[in-house]
């Protein structure tokens, strides 16, 4: 049995769930969110609580129930807590600053590198270097931290660019003269 996938998913007060087949969608104080279930999965609303099962004890089947159970608890938390990444940049003249739904962030390149904040993310700059990424949907949080980090990346000599908050940078000794 899937040790994650056998929990049952709590529904907090204000958040209200609705099955469609095997598409599930949870509204909550912060939004809505629709994520389809792969068929092979059922799903049951009971009281206050989601359950999730699965048919056999394939291995398929029991990854598939671990995922399931994951997506939809992710949906239940987002909906009433939502999600939250913070990014610092670290160097000199690297700043970020945010305007209207565009962040441009200075990172030490010829030009400014300009990203366009995608619908249903909220992004808040303090003290010009760091980042807070908040949004409902924990996939799209995730990846759009992702996608600011890559613009560049941590390096290990100086610790020059951009990392999340709670990253820890395993710095390398420089050359050494004679």
């Amino acid at each position: 049995m899937s040790r994650i996938g056998k929990l049952p998913v709590t529904i907090p007060s204000g958040v209200k769930v609705s099955l469609n087949g095997n598409e599930i969608s949870v509204q909550g104080a912060k939004g809505s969110l629709k994520q389809t279930i792969h068929s092979r999965i059922s799903i049951a609303v009971e009281a206050e609580q989601i359950v999730v099962t699965r048919p056999t004890d394939s291995k398929q089947d029991s990854a598939l129930h671990g995922l399931s159970r994951s997506l939809i608890n992710n949906m239940v938390i987002g909906v009433s807590e939502g999600f939250t990444r913070e990014l610092e940049i670290n160097g000199v003249g690297y700043r970020a600053e945010l305007s209207g739904s565009t962040l441009t962030l200075s990172l030490g390149f010829s030009h400014p590198v300009v990203y366009a904040v995608p619908a249903g993310i909220e992004i808040q700059v303090d003290k010009q270097t760091r980042v807070i990424v908040k949004g409902i949907d924990k996939q799209l949080v995730g990846s759009t931290a992702a996608k600011i980090r890559s613009f560049r990346k941590p390096e290990p000599y100086k610790g020059k660019g951009v990392k999340y908050a709670e990253e820890r940078i395993l710095r390398k000794a420089g050359k050494t003269g004679k």
